[in-house]
């Protein structure tokens, strides 16, 4: 019998709790949100840049 696969937006979803920290009963943001979705999608950091992985907005950044 083949293994049960778990599907992968059910994986996603259980480290979401990473990306916000508690404090006095407030849920504050860890990241950055992508200007063109709005809240609630986070922009992925890279070495040179940051983008979303829904629409595809990037930023390179600038080392100085």
């Amino acid at each position: 019998m083949a293994k049960k696969q778990i599907s992968k937006s059910k994986h996603k979803n259980m480290q979401r709790w990473k990306k916000y920290k508690v404090e006095g009963g407030k849920a504050i943001p860890l990241g950055r949100f992508c200007p063109r979705c709005g809240p609630g999608y986070f922009l992925a950091e890279h070495k040179n840049r940051v983008t979303c992985g829904k629409c595809g907005y990037s930023e390179i950044k600038r080392s100085e």
